[in-house]
């Protein structure tokens, strides 16, 4: 892979431009976002309870009286380290699966898969919701159930790939020469099959991120008072009528996270699948 080459032809797609931008945004906002925020993430201001957006509090204030701008920037690190973790998590069994199963092939193929077409059978957030509902609720659970039900996705696209790039001269020759079956799978064929890989985790990362959001909203994932995106929302829902302006900042702040990752997605698609080069 010329990643030079991948990463000039990434420069020129306005969408894989865009979304880089708005990730490495909302990347610095988490890591110093907590040491820009006016106030902190939990303390009130009793004198300035569900108080519109003025220039004392630039996102408005909630039921307690805490700035709500500062939660939302504290609720960065949390949204997008959640949405990481949660898809590392899945990517590294799901790979090493996927790997192991289309290198195998046979028996341990046909379980492998058939175990993946049973998790394939749950809808992933009603999977995350079961598990988390059985695990407790906590970042730590959420983290677990976005990791497992992303499993299949990754176990499926790396067979799938091994499968194609097994039976090419480079790895024949390889295999003559004498290599092991681990040099085999992680030094000729993985490096080989990480371009969609790449392109699906920048994409599951959204998803992810909105998982970590939904589970919170309905009160599985992160509790009061921690400052979190979804759980911000349903705080929020409680006064849409009255104060509005509540579920204005996490609501924008999801969905530019989620616009941002989508677009870098269609972008390193783009700029790495040969089929789609012009």
């Amino acid at each position: 892979m010329e990643w030079r080459a991948a990463i000039g032809r990434l420069r020129k797609s306005p969408a894989g431009v865009a979304g880089a931008i708005i990730v490495g945004v909302l990347i610095l906002i988490a890591v110093l976002g907590p040491f820009v925020a006016p106030y902190g993430p939990n303390i009130p201001d009793y004198a300035h309870i569900l108080q519109p957006p003025t220039l004392r509090h630039l996102g408005g204030t909630d039921e307690f009286g805490r700035d709500i701008f500062s939660r939302v920037l504290y609720g960065a690190r949390i949204s997008l380290g959640v949405g990481l973790l949660g898809t590392v998590a899945g990517l590294i069994p799901g790979v090493l699966l996927g790997l192991l199963a289309g290198f195998a092939g046979g028996w341990l193929d046909q379980v492998a898969m058939r175990v993946i077409d049973v998790l394939l059978a749950f809808p992933g957030i009603l999977l995350a919701i079961g598990m988390v509902a059985v695990l407790g609720p906590g970042l730590v659970n959420i983290v677990i159930a976005i990791g497992v039900f992303g499993i299949p996705t990754y176990a499926r696209i790396a067979r799938g790939s091994t499968i194609q790039v097994i039976g090419t001269d480079f790895v024949e020759a390889a295999r003559a020469q004498g290599s092991t079956p681990r040099r085999l799978m992680f030094v000729h064929i993985l490096p080989n099959i990480l371009t969609p890989i790449i392109v699906i985790t920048t994409l599951r990362i959204a998803g992810a991120i909105l998982t970590e959001a939904a589970l919170s909203y309905l009160g599985l994932g992160a509790q009061p008072p921690t400052p979190e995106w979804g759980a911000i929302l349903s705080d929020a829902q409680n006064y849409l009528v009255t104060s509005p302006y509540m579920a204005l900042l996490p609501g924008i702040a999801l969905v530019v996270a989620v616009l941002g990752f989508n677009l870098l997605g269609d972008g390193l698609r783009d700029a790495l699948d040969p089929r789609l080069r012009t």
